[in-house]
């Protein structure tokens, strides 16, 4: 089973060569920037690589949200993005969130409600 780190600062190319595999399309992103702002950052790694990834970003105050969950194709169906929700979830809450949001897909409606998420109505803009 992998061992969850919190706040382990991946590099980019950990984080991009994850989101390319979990994702199916080449990424190529500088998270150097991002994660330092964030409430919290959780990765999975099997023998130091990184697997799987959620990003827990804020509003400095009492609202967080899930971002990028992604686990590696070869490590999906164990379990292990329930196990960075979970972590997701209690860090947050440590850290002072009172609410925890997360945008998805209908196909993961089962996932996110099976982690305790509950519907909400809720409205997008997509700015480019």
């Amino acid at each position: 089973m992998p061992e969850i780190r919190i706040d382990p600062f991946p590099s980019a190319t950990e984080l991009n060569a994850l989101f390319s595999a979990a994702w199916g399309s080449p990424h190529s992103r500088d998270f150097t920037a991002i994660l330092p702002r964030s409430l919290a950052h959780i990765g999975a790694y099997q023998d130091d690589r990184l697997v799987g990834f959620v990003n827990v970003a804020w509003d400095g105050g009492i609202h967080a949200f899930i971002l990028d969950i992604s686990v590696h194709p070869e490590m999906q169906r164990q379990g292990i993005a329930t196990r960075l929700v979970g972590e997701a979830t209690r860090v947050a809450r440590e850290r002072g969130a009172e609410w925890l949001h997360v945008d998805f897909e209908p196909h993961l409606t089962r996932f996110y409600h099976a982690c305790g998420f509950r519907p909400t109505k809720a409205g997008i803009i997509k700015l480019v």
